[in-house]
C-alpha cells in the first residue's frame, strides 16, 4: 500500500503524496511548530505517528499571502477548473452532468459556508448498504443539485471516508494553499491545525529527517533595502515584537562594516542597478517618509521596476501632523509627513524621560516643494526603544502601521511575481 506523508487541515487531508515528500510545505510553518507525536494521538489518523509541523491556520494565512496566496489568485484558479471542466465535458460528449457552474462568489460562500469543527470526522467504512454509506459519508452536504454546480463533480462513490473529507474533497479543486485561504475567511476555522504529518515517512525510510525543515526558503524571501544601518536595527526589532509569525520572510542587507548605500542618492543607485540585471529577488526598498524619500521614490518609480521589486516610503500618520519644529522663523508646529518622518519618529516619542520631540528644518527640496527635517537627539529615542519596546506600556502604535504597510507591500509584491508567472506559462 505505500506510505502516505499528508498535509491536513483539522484532521483531515488536504492532499498527500505516497512513497516521496512530494510538495514541500515546510514554508508554512517555524520552527517552533515541530511536535512528535506518539501513535494512537487523538489528533492524528490512526496510521499517522512521529514528527509533524503544526500550526493553526490563523498563523498560516500571513505566509501564504507572503507566499502569493490570495482572493484574486483564487479566483484566477476557479476560472481555470471552470474551463478544463467545460473542455472536459465537451470532449465525453458529456450531456447528463452538464450544469450552470457556480459562479467563483457562490463557490466561495460555500466553502465558507461551514466551521470544520462542525463537521463529522467518524471514519465510515463497510456498512453492508452502500447507499447509506454514501449518504453517511456525504453528511449535510447531500444536494446534488448545488453539487453539480461545482466544477468537476461526480455523483459517483465519494472519495472519502467521513463527512468533513467529503467537503474538504468537495472545495478541494482549487490548489490546496488557496483551499486554506478560503476556509480562513470563517473565524470560526481560524483555530484549526494544520498539520504536515510526515514521521511515518521517515520511519519507513522514504526520506531522510532532514529532509523537512521549517521556515521561507530564499527565493521567497523579501530583501528590504532601508537608506540607514539605523532602520535595520528597529525594523528587525519591530518584526520580532508585532509579526512574530513572519520573521524567517525577510531580510536585510548586511551592515556589520559599512552600509553599502546610505542615502537616498544610493539607494537610487542601487535599485536601478538591481532592475537592470534582472535580479531575480524580491526587493522592497523602504524609504524614509521625508523630502528625499519622496524625490527618491519617485525617481526609483521612473525606473519602469520589474514585477519582483517595488519601492515604498513610511506610511503618513496623524501623530506626524502636529510636531514642535523649528527653523529659520522659530518654533511653530508643522506637519512632518512627507518633510521629515525618518524611522525614529516611528517610535514612542513621548516616553516618560525623554527630551521632548522637536524637529529642525534644514534645506529646501525644490523637485518636491518642501524643506526637508531632522529629528534632533533621534538616538536617545533609539536607545529606549531596544530598552523597553517589550514592556506593555510602550506605545507600539506608530510602528505597528509600518510593518503593516511593509507586509502589505510585500504581499503585492508575492501576487504581482505568481501573476506575471502565470502569464509566462
Amino acid at each position: 500500500m505505500g506510505t502516505e506523508i499528508t498535509l491536513d487541515v483539522a484532521g483531515t487531508m488536504l492532499t498527500y503524496s505516497k512513497n516521496g515528500i512530494g510538495i514541500d510545505h515546510g514554508m508554512l510553518f517555524q520552527d517552533g511548530d515541530l511536535i512528535d507525536f506518539g501513535e494512537g494521538d487523538d489528533r492524528l489518523n490512526d496510521w499517522q505517528f512521529g514528527e509533524a509541523f503544526v500550526r493553526p491556520l490563523a498563523k498560516i494565512l500571513p505566509r501564504l499571502s507572503l507566499l502569493g496566496y490570495d482572493i484574486e489568485r483564487a479566483r484566477r484558479n476557479y476560472k481555470d477548473v471552470v474551463a478544463e471542466d467545460l473542455e472536459m465535458r465537451e470532449a465525453i460528449s458529456d450531456n447528463d452532468l452538464q450544469a450552470h457552474h457556480m459562479s467563483f462568489d457562490e463557490f466561495r460562500a460555500f466553502a465558507t459556508s461551514v466551521s470544520l469543527s462542525d463537521l463529522s470526522k467518524d471514519f465510515i467504512e463497510g456498512c453492508d448498504d452502500r447507499d447509506e454509506e454514501q449518504r453517511r459519508i456525504m453528511g449535510r452536504f447531500d444536494d446534488e443539485a448545488l453539487k453539480r454546480r461545482i466544477p468537476g463533480y461526480s455523483p459517483y462513490d465519494p472519495n472519502a471516508y467521513s463527512e468533513a473529507g467529503y467537503f474538504v474533497d468537495l472545495i478541494g479543486i482549487l490548489d490546496p494553499y488557496l483551499v486554506l485561504v478560503l476556509l480562513g475567511e470563517n473565524p470560526a476555522n481560524l483555530d484549526a491545525e494544520i498539520s504536515w504529518n510526515f514521521g511515518p515517512l521517515v520511519s519507513a525510510g522514504w526520506a531522510r529527517r532532514e529532509d523537512f525543515r521549517a521556515g521561507a526558503r530564499r527565493r521567497q524571501t523579501f530583501l528590504i533595502a532601508t537608506e540607514g544601518t539605523s532602520d535595520i536595527g528597529i525594523l528587525k526589532r519591530a518584526l520580532e515584537l508585532i509579526y512574530p509569525d513572519i520573521t524567517d520572510f525577510f531580510r536585510f542587507v548586511d551592515t556589520a562594516e559599512s552600509h553599502p548605500f546610505a542615502g537616498t542618492g544610493r539607494m537610487v543607485n542601487f535599485a536601478q542597478g538591481c532592475a537592470r540585471i534582472d535580479v531575480q529577488n524580491q526587493i522592497l526598498f523602504l524609504l524614509d517618509n521625508d523630502a528625499e524619500g519622496l524625490d527618491a521614490k519617485r525617481r526609483i518609480e521612473r525606473l519602469a521596476m520589474p514585477a519582483n521589486m517595488a519601492v515604498l516610503t513610511l506610511p503618513d500618520r496623524a501623530e506626524l501632523s502636529a510636531m514642535p519644529a523649528v527653523g529659520p522663523h522659530g518654533p511653530a508646529v508643522a506637519d512632518i509627513n512627507g518633510r521629515a518622518a525618518a524611522i525614529e519618529c516611528y517610535l514612542d516619542l513621548g516616553r516618560s524621560g525623554l527630551p521632548e520631540p522637536v524637529i529642525r528644518w534644514t534645506a529646501f527640496k525644490e523637485t518636491v516643494d518642501a524643506y526637508q527635517g531632522v529629528l534632533q537627539q533621534k538616538e536617545a529615542y533609539s536607545r529606549a526603544f531596544f530598552r523597553d519596546s517589550a514592556l506593555p506600556d510602550y506605545d507600539l502604535s506608530k510602528l505597528r502601521a509600518l510593518v503593516s504597510a511593509i507586509f502589505s507591500a510585500c504581499c503585492r509584491l508575492s501576487s504581482n511575481v505568481a501573476s506575471r508567472a502565470r502569464h509566462m506559462e
